[in-house]
């Protein structure tokens, strides 16, 4: 745990994962800002940050917005230090019925949306004349494809070349360029992957959930907390020599 008065953004931070993030690094001693599309569910998510907080309505597809949220958390916590590209979704499919629209969609937020947090963020740090982290959401979904889930395991392999890219390319700027890969997180996105895979396959409401639990060593489902964990270490100062890995953190069921 940390307490050095550091600020970060965390999209997709109004549930799930996201706020589990901010609220990890809250604790650390960070300001938190908190961006995502549901400014009500935003609203929520702040009051249970203790420390400094700041709410930004955004989607991450958008560049423009996500430039100005860099700019707005500098304005409203007055810093920014660490850039959490959390935001994604989920899409499940056979790779035979992916439409143009759905993975349009699928790859404006997950692989857009996390480009230009790491350009929003490089680009004010540089300016700035300073250091800064950049932390992104893969998954094992960047180590494995899935049948299914091809469309979300090509953004995240996606994701995946753009921490290494963006790593070596900002190394000598002192930024450096992570990603944290999560395995099967008991979240919402989860039960709407499970309901889905029900839909297309057949399978049982649940029955997809705990086929993939059932491969994890340690015997149960990872909790956002858990994800939290591995994303306090990438945003702190003990993974300062770290820069362009993508870190599985799973439980034991993708082994790398």
């Amino acid at each position: 745990m940390t307490t050095d008065n550091r600020v970060a953004l965390v999209t997709g931070a109004a549930r799930g994962i996201g706020l589990a993030i901010a609220q990890r690094l809250s604790r650390d001693g960070l300001a938190v800002a908190l961006a995502d599309l549901d400014q009500d569910a935003l609203d929520r998510a702040a009051a249970s940050i203790d420390g400094p907080v700041a709410t930004i309505q955004l989607d991450v597809a958008d560049r423009a917005q996500v430039i100005e949220a860099v700019a707005r958390t500098e304005r409203e916590l007055g810093g920014f230090d660490v850039m959490i590209n959390n935001a994604g979704i989920a899409q499940v499919q056979p790779i035979a019925a992916i439409t143009e629209q759905e993975m349009d969609r699928i790859h404006a937020v997950n692989v857009k949306g996390v480009l230009w947090g790491i350009q929003a963020a490089a680009a004010h740090f540089k300016a700035k004349g300073r250091p800064g982290k950049i932390v992104s959401a893969a998954s094992i979904a960047a180590h494995e494809g899935y049948a299914m889930l091809g469309a979300y395991c090509g953004t995240k392999f996606a994701v995946r070349a753009l921490t290494q890219v963006a790593a070596k390319e900002f190394a000598a700027d002192g930024i450096t360029v992570n990603a944290y890969c999560p395995g099967v997180v008991g979240t919402d996105m989860w039960t709407e992957i499970d309901a889905r895979f029900a839909e297309v396959t057949g399978a049982k409401v649940g029955e997809t959930f705990d086929a993939f639990v059932g491969g994890i060593a340690l015997g149960r489902p990872q909790t956002a907390e858990d994800v939290a964990r591995l994303v306090s270490y990438l945003a702190g100062p003990d993974s300062d020599y770290m820069t362009g890995q993508c870190v599985i953190m799973d439980g034991g069921l993708v082994y790398r």
